[in-house]
């Protein structure tokens, strides 16, 4: 079985590059598929196998300008040649599952959102642009809704990384998902004894708005405990000029800096709505409970009143009031820990396997029973029945 991984670009080694590595251990023989490609920031395990770009690749800076040359990326992935696979499997949060497969093989999506700069958070980011791009977006945000849909009725089956990712694939796309959690790895991190639990607590991640990073600025600001945060980005800058002496930010910090902060911290703060998020799964896994913000994928993994408390208003005054719960919770390092091996890659990896290996099958039997209806009939009457029932399935109350 000659299998094509979809990826939209490979410059750098976070949740969507995480499954790829996955789906490279789980299809050795794969070839990738991306419209940018940066090798130096990419793992072994992903440059093993046969990387191919469109010619993305070859514009301008592609490795550091990628996302301004969205627009041309759905037109780039209609290039690529998918002729002679049997399994193509996007790895979607961009414009990859719009490939051209042959009819003859099965598209999998597996999608950690629909492009969020679209749909769900369209507002918000253009609240947060200058003019010019505030002028430029709306149309080409109309084009690219366009595309999106278009290429979701190229897919064959829909995987979501959470419950609140399916929902976005069901508005958006009008297609039903199943939902496999993305890969962590959990092996990665382990708690200390409680001895070397310090009183500070951690952010971690990128400082862009829609994480809210700002929030937990102003609320630790006020309380005066100690935030230590871990990331770098946009707003780091603005970040910095309003911050008290009590929020110490560290910048991109080395996996080890990383794992030990996670470990000896009293507590992860999680202010912004993710889809899945790794990160309240990594503090777990270190024995740490998690404050968040009560909406997106951390109401799926966090059990509240165990390991972590939700926030459900995205106010300062909301924050506040949750971190003084969480240090009250008496933290349970071991229970933290086996909630988060259920997202652990091993996981992933069996339950991504058994799935392909039921739809692949489902197909081959539907392929031994589908000829019979029109063995006598003419290749229109056979293509009329299949348009008729896939307008059935799609429209609204079958009509």
């Amino acid at each position: 079985m000659r299998v094509a991984l979809i990826h939209y670009w490979l410059v750098n080694m976070r949740g969507g590059e995480k499954v790829i590595e996955s789906l490279c251990r789980l299809y050795p023989e794969a070839d990738i598929y991306v419209n940018v490609f940066d090798a130096k920031r990419i793992s072994n395990e992903i440059k093993r196998h046969c990387v191919k770009t469109t010619f993305i690749n070859s514009l301008p800076f592609a490795s550091r300008l990628y996302k301004n040359y969205l627009p041309l990326m759905p037109i780039a992935v209609e290039q690529l040649d998918m002729r002679g696979y049997d399994l193509i499997i996007s790895s979607e949060s961009g414009p990859a599952k719009g490939v051209i497969a042959p009819p003859e093989a099965m598209h999998l999506c597996y999608c950690h959102s629909p492009m969020r700069y679209i749909w769900n958070m369209y507002h918000d980011y253009c609240e947060h642009v200058g003019w010019f791009k505030r002028a430029i977006i709306p149309p080409l945000a109309h084009y690219m809704r366009i595309c999106d849909t278009l290429s979701a009725t190229r897919v064959h089956h829909f995987i979501a990384n959470s419950s609140t990712v399916s929902k976005r694939i069901e508005s958006y796309y009008g297609r039903k998902s199943d939902i496999i959690y993305p890969p962590v790895d959990v092996s990665l991190f382990f708690p200390v004894p409680k001895s070397e639990v310090g009183d500070h607590f951690l952010m971690v991640g990128e400082l862009v708005h829609y994480k809210r990073p700002d929030l937990a600025v102003e609320a630790f600001n006020r309380t005066k405990h100690k935030l230590v945060i871990i990331g770098g980005g946009e707003m780091e800058h603005q970040l910095r000029r309003i911050a008290g002496p009590n929020v110490i930010f560290l910048g991109r910090q080395p996996f080890e800096v990383l794992r030990a902060e996670y470990a000896r911290c009293k507590a992860v703060i999680f202010p912004g709505e993710e889809d899945f998020g790794i990160v309240p799964v990594e503090a777990m896994a270190s024995g740490r409970p998690v404050v968040a913000f009560g909406k997106g994928g951390a109401t799926e993994t966090i059990l509240e009143g165990q390991s972590g408390v939700f926030f459900r208003e995205l106010t300062v005054d909301a924050l506040i009031d949750a971190i003084e719960k969480v240090a009250k919770i008496d933290v349970d390092s071991a229970s933290l820990v086996r909630q988060a091996s259920r997202f652990d890659v091993s996981s992933f990896e069996a339950t991504f396997r058994d799935y392909v290996n039921r739809k692949l099958e489902a197909r081959v039997s539907a392929a031994t029973v589908w000829p019979a209806p029109w063995s006598s009939q003419s290749a229109d009457s056979r293509d009329s029945f299949l348009l008729s029932q896939a307008l059935s399935q799609h429209s609204p109350d079958g009509l």
